[in-house]
């Protein structure tokens, strides 16, 4: 059952000292920026509000969230901060004789809540700071980075090692189970390390008869694969088999295992067939798989000499000039720049009503579709640079004192996106799959928005 506040005072809070009940300045404003009614909308539509055992109210799992991510803690440990701080249990609205909610039960909610919950709030955030008129957006910012998945650097061999663990542990748990007990199934986990360490060894002679030799072991892993592949079909089926037979009586978490055994088996085919292309000699893989842990991960160039590749998701920030993120969006895989100019620009147009009068953006945006869609829909100032070799025109229109105005005004989008990723956790998701990514950076942008629009109060 959904509770969304907390009313009861309880004695402990009157005999505390004074000092001790005053919040810190910025808890304080947050604090007073979060009573607004308005933030429990999104969660009413995910509960029950009238039958169920009382879940986190709404107002605590908030505040929780927000620390979490301007904090940049763990789950576990931002349950121990807030256990052990006066401060911290009076802005999330726990008493000092109530329990802090465990740190897998944060997880499950917001597991449940998902990435559509945090939007509609990072819109209602917005939609408060426009009504006080705290933000005009008269000027939009936009740019790309990469948020990275939590993976180890992906090669075809590693791939295949990890593929064959999973299928390994899943088969074994269905065993446990009680289903396909008597099927035969080979734990191949040694003989496949070995093999990779064999690789890990040859590639630091970074020769051309290392990487035939690599290609070879290789060949050997992906042979074992499909061994395994083989095998844990034919648990699988027996499972499956055991299922119909149980009926109504079938275990829930066979059914589970189950269900995430298929899952892998599919995931696993597709690790293999990449990988007889890499060897065949087809290095350019589209949809290609980085991690079986979050198969939506994507490789993606950036350009950067340090790091050229990166692995995860792309993600377009857009921003005013009074420093708040406005919108964002999360990509599987990395699409040109310049075709995502018209999302930015209608999710300013529903949030503010009109275009804004200046546009920033770099070369990447560039286009000669987006200054035509800019100008179609009234925007007085437009700043992007065009790629390629420049024309005279394009020259002198680039020298002009406005355009470089706004030019300089884009360049502070890159020192925020620097902050999103040092303080909020936009280097780095710690979630899975294109939903929880989604869900971490909108829970990583709804802290930074409401640090700022607080201090803007």
């Amino acid at each position: 059952m959904l509770v969304l506040r907390n009313s009861q005072i309880t004695i402990w809070e009157q005999i505390l000292p004074k000092e001790l009940q005053v919040l810190p300045e910025e808890l304080r404003r947050i604090d007073e920026c979060l009573d607004d009614k308005r933030f429990f909308e999104p969660y009413i539509d995910k509960s029950n509000t009238k039958i169920g055992r009382p879940s986190v109210t709404v107002e605590t799992y908030i505040r929780m969230m927000y620390l979490k991510f301007r904090y940049q803690l763990g789950y576990e440990t931002l349950v121990k901060e807030v256990s052990d701080s006066i401060s911290w249990r009076k802005f999330c609205r726990i008493s000092l004789d109530e329990e802090v909610p465990h740190s897998t039960t944060l997880i499950k909610l917001t597991k449940k809540y998902g990435a559509e919950t945090v939007e509609e709030l990072n819109r209602l955030l917005l939609e408060k700071a426009r009504d006080q008129k705290l933000i005009r957006g008269r000027k939009l910012r936009i740019d790309t980075t990469v948020i990275e998945t939590d993976i180890h650097h992906p090669t075809d061999a590693r791939l295949l090692q990890d593929t064959i663990k999973v299928i390994t542990q899943t088969v074994k748990k269905i065993k446990e189970s009680g289903a396909a007990i008597r099927t035969k199934f080979q734990d191949r986990n040694r003989s496949v390390k070995k093999k990779a360490l064999n690789i890990s060894k040859m590639a630091k002679r970074r020769t051309g008869e290392a990487i035939k030799e690599i290609d070879k072991i290789t060949e050997k892993i992906i042979s074992v694969a499909e061994d395994v592949i083989e095998e844990a079909t034919g648990v699988l089926r027996n499972a499956y088999h055991k299922l119909w037979r149980d009926g109504k009586n079938a275990s829930r978490r066979t059914k589970q295992l189950v269900e995430k055994l298929t899952e892998q088996l599919q995931v696993a085919q597709r690790v293999i067939d990449q990988s007889k292309q890499v060897i065949s000699g087809n290095r350019n893989i589209p949809d290609r798989i980085v991690s079986i842990y979050d198969t939506d991960a994507r490789p993606i160039k950036n350009g950067k000499p340090k790091n050229p590749t990166e692995f995860g998701y792309k993600v377009l920030i857009q921003e005013t000039e009074e420093g708040v993120i406005t919108g964002y969006e999360l990509y599987c895989g990395n699409p040109a720049d310049d075709t995502l100019l018209s999302n930015s620009l209608e999710k300013h147009q529903e949030l503010f009503g009109k275009a804004p009068c200046g546009i920033a953006a770099d070369r990447g945006f560039g286009s000669k579709a987006n200054e035509e869609l800019c100008e179609k829909e009234g925007v007085k100032r437009i700043s992007l640079p065009k790629k390629g070799k420049l024309s005279k025109k394009q020259k002198v229109k680039e020298k002009q004192p406005a355009f470089r105005r706004l030019q300089r005004f884009r360049a502070g989008i890159e020192a925020r996106i620097s902050l999103l990723k040092r303080k909020y956790g936009l280097g780095r998701s710690l979630s899975r799959g294109y939903q929880g990514t989604k869900t971490w950076v909108g829970n990583g942008i709804f802290a930074y928005n409401l640090q700022k629009i607080a201090s803007m109060i």
